[in-house]
C-alpha cells in the first residue's frame, strides 16, 4: 500500500464526501480508491507496444528453429 499526502480543493473534499456516505466508506482513501476503480474503465493502464518491437518480433518467429532435447546439456550445464 501506497501512502500519499495529497491537497485537494473544497470541492473535490465534497465529491469525496458524498461518495464516502453513498456507499458506506470509512475514510477518504477508500472513496479515492473507488473512485480510481470506477475511472480504470475508461482509461488504459497498461502499457502499449510500440510498433517497433511488434515487427521485430514478428522477423523473430520467422528464423529457423533449433530443436534442443536437453537445455542444459546443450549450453553446458549440466
Amino acid at each position: 500500500m501506497v501512502k500519499a499526502i495529497i491537497d485537494i480543493d473544497k470541492e473535490t473534499n465534497k465529491v469525496l464526501n458524498v461518495l464516502k456516505a453513498e456507499y458506506g466508506l470509512k475514510d477518504k482513501s477508500q472513496a479515492i480508491n473507488r473512485m480510481a476503480k470506477e475511472f480504470k474503465r475508461f482509461v488504459r493502464v497498461e502499457p502499449e507496444i510500440r510498433p517497433e518491437y511488434i515487427e521485430k518480433l514478428k522477423k523473430i518467429q520467422k528464423q529457423k528453429r533449433i530443436r534442443v532435447d536437453d537445455f542444459a546439456k546443450e549450453f553446458g550445464l549440466k
